[in-house]
């Protein structure tokens, strides 16, 4: 008798499942009555209790082609920035890395990459174009200076060497022509001989050598 008195004790007790709820739902509510506010793009609830009273819940509409396993928009934008540049499975390994999860809340792979990228008819990976590119991976770039990637990885963050990502944790890109400058294959041979490298401070520099290409 205490507990009938504190319902919201009752309710949120750990003793009490799911087949005692809906027993309590039975006894409270004696009708649900749904309309459709279509200036507002809501559902209103009305809520008949027993006793007489009644509330109003209302609850937003889903867009059209939308719905509550929709993809989030940082989620989306991250691949409209990436699709066309990389292929699925690296832009899958960008969006883990930013703990980014699909709509039904499971981690990305390449499927569900091409599936989204699809259904927003964003460019897909063309592997023809990386011979006629400008840039380079931070992988490739390492190869390029005979050097390991977390080497070269200790340039870029030195301001040694140019590069940046299209959106955070994306793979690096890194002009070619950089790799030639003296101020790069000085820091490379350093690097190689376990010796310091000098901090670059030439930020126009940089930029320009991604504004010309």
């Amino acid at each position: 008798m205490s507990l009938a008195q504190d319902l919201p004790a009752v309710w949120n007790s750990p003793s009490t499942d799911m087949r005692l709820k809906q027993r309590i739902v039975r006894i409270l509510i004696q009708e649900i009555v749904a309309d459709i506010d279509e200036n507002g793009r809501e559902i209103v609830l009305v809520i008949h209790w027993a006793g007489g009273r009644h509330s109003e819940l209302r609850i937003k509409k889903s867009e059209t082609g939308k719905h509550r396993n929709c993809t989030s928009l940082d989620a989306v934008d991250v691949i409209s920035k990436m699709a066309g540049k990389f292929p699925d499975e690296q832009i899958a390994a960008t969006l883990n890395r930013l703990r980014l999860r699909t709509g039904a809340d499971n981690s990305w792979n390449e499927n569900r990459v091409y599936s989204a990228r699809h259904h927003h008819g964003l460019p897909s990976f063309d592997p023809s174009q990386l011979g006629s590119s400008e840039l380079v991976t931070l992988e490739q770039a390492a190869v390029r200076l005979s050097l390991s990637p977390p080497s070269v990885r200790k340039m870029i963050e030195a301001n040694i060497l140019p590069a940046y990502q299209v959106v955070e944790c994306a793979p690096w890109q890194i002009p070619i022509k950089a790799l030639d400058t003296d101020e790069v294959r000085q820091a490379a041979i350093n690097l190689k001989n376990r010796l310091p490298m000098a901090q670059s401070g030439n930020h126009e520099n940089q930029q320009s050598l991604f504004s010309d290409s």
